[in-house]
């Protein structure tokens, strides 16, 4: 049965995945955006924040043995040494001020040609970016669904009367 597995398996075996988020980790931390499947993509974003997360936990330990064990416990995930040194040497800055959503997806609008994959653009969020505001909800959205519908009947009704009363000075 499967249940309780919610990470795709991609198709491959246990070894090929983790090789493969480890690649696609690696890639992402040095170039800053990559392009993939959106499946992978996917996959990639809760890989990818556990080790920025465990970059900004080393910077904000105070003991160097506590911050030297987050950081070969992100290099036992991403493999690449050049990127675990670029992301907790420079990278993990960015998301000081940010607690998660360290990355954003976006989908590509043309399929690849050879099997018709959809495909997506992931990259990091930059430092200054505020994001969006969430709705709060269906019930906030009809209040103001009802009050734009009222409020331009209201204002023609008075661009009305204001309309009517000059003319009626002219006279």
């Amino acid at each position: 049965m499967r249940h309780n597995k919610h990470r795709a398996s991609l198709g491959v075996t246990v070894e090929h995945r983790r090789a493969m988020l480890s690649n696609l980790a690696a890639a992402l931390i040095t170039h800053g955006r990559i392009e993939t499947t959106l499946v992978k993509a996917k996959a990639l974003r809760p890989f990818v924040e556990k080790v920025i997360t465990k970059a900004k936990q080393a910077a904000a330990k105070t003991d160097k043995k506590d911050a030297l064990h987050l950081r070969r416990l992100a290099q036992s995930d991403v493999r690449d040494e050049t990127a675990v040194t670029k992301l907790f040497n420079e990278t993990y800055k960015e998301f000081a001020n940010r607690n998660g959503g360290y990355t954003r997806i976006y989908k590509l609008g043309p399929q690849r040609i050879g099997d018709a994959a959809e495909m997506a653009l992931i990259e990091f969020v930059k430092a200054d970016d505020p994001g969006y505001k969430k709705s709060k909800g269906k019930k906030a959205t009809k209040a103001k669904g009802k009050k734009a519908k009222a409020t331009p009947a209201a204002e023609a009704a008075a661009a009305a009367t204001t309309e009517a009363a000059p003319a009626e000075e002219k006279k």
